[in-house]
C-alpha cells in the first residue's frame, strides 16, 4: 500500500468521524470535539473469546477505550500497532479492563473468526479489557465508514488489505475523541489517552508533552511533535 501523507491520514481519519479540518504535521496529529452525543452503530460483534457483544451498549457505552482495525494474516502496519497497544495496556495498570478498553476489530472477518483472533491475541499478549473482535462483513464496514477508518483514494478503500493504520482513542462520558497514527510513540498516546480524559496533573495550564493547542471554533486541535 502506498503511504498515506499526514495530510491524507488526517483526512480520512477526521473527516468523517470529527468532522475536522486536517492538522498540522506532527509525530502525532488529533482532533478533540466536546459537546453533542454521537451516535455509534450498535451492531452486533463476537469477540476472540466466541462472546456476542454490541458496539455502542457493550463496549463504548461510559468508557474510554481505544480502536484500531486489524487483520490476523497482516505483516504491514498491524504488528507493530498491536506492539504499541500492548505497551499503552501496560501503562494503563489496573484501569486496563476496568475504565480503559482497547478493541481491534478485523477488516476481514470473513476470515479472521473468533479462533483466529484469539490464537492472534495470545500471540501479542492482550491482556485484560484489550478484545479483539469480528462480525459479518456489511456491519464491519459500516463501524469502518462511521468511524473514519477509510483510504481517502476510492480504488484503495475497495481493497480489504489497504487498511489505515490508524488509533482511535476516546471518553463516551466526555464525548472527548481523537486521533493517531498507530505507530506513533506509546508514551505520547497513553499521556493523550489521559489529557484527553483530564487526568493529566495541570490540565487547566498545559496540554500534553510537546502538544500545541489550536482552537477551531469549537473544535480544539492538537498536535504533538
Amino acid at each position: 500500500m502506498e503511504k498515506l501523507t499526514r495530510r491524507q491520514l488526517a483526512s480520512a481519519t477526521f473527516g468523517t468521524f470529527a468532522g475536522a479540518a486536517a492538522p498540522p504535521s506532527g509525530s502525532i496529529t488529533g482532533t478533540t470535539r466536546t459537546g453533542s452525543a454521537r451516535k455509534f452503530p450498535n451492531v452486533l460483534l463476537r469477540t476472540h473469546e466466541d462472546r456476542p457483544v454490541r458496539f455502542y451498549d457493550d463496549l463504548i457505552k461510559g468508557r474510554t477505550v481505544l480502536i484500531t482495525f486489524m487483520y490476523a494474516t497482516c505483516e504491514g502496519v498491524c504488528p507493530g500497532t498491536a506492539a504499541n497497544l500492548r505497551k499503552i495496556q501496560q501503562r494503563m495498570g489496573v484501569r486496563a479492563g476496568r475504565d480503559v478498553f482497547l478493541y481491534s476489530i478485523t477488516i476481514k472477518p470473513n476470515e479472521d473468526t473468533p479462533q483466529a483472533l484469539r490464537i492472534y491475541a495470545d500471540m501479542h499478549g492482550a491482556g485484560p479489557g484489550w478484545l479483539f473482535l469480528t462480525g459479518a462483513a456489511d456491519d464491519i464496514e459500516v463501524l469502518r465508514h462511521t468511524l473514519g477508518f477509510v483510504d481517502p483514494d476510492p480504488v484503495a478503500a475497495r481493497d480489504a488489505s489497504s487498511h489505515i493504520g490508524v488509533i482511535l482513542y476516546g471518553n463516551e462520558p466526555l464525548d472527548r475523541w481523537a486521533a493517531c497514527p498507530a505507530l506513533s510513540n506509546p508514551d505520547l498516546i497513553y499521556e493523550s489517552v489521559l489529557w484527553l480524559e483530564g487526568q493529566m496533573p495541570g490540565l487547566e495550564n498545559q496540554t500534553p508533552r510537546g502538544a500545541e493547542r489550536v482552537h477551531d471554533g469549537n473544535e480544539s486541535r492538537e498536535a504533538l511533535r
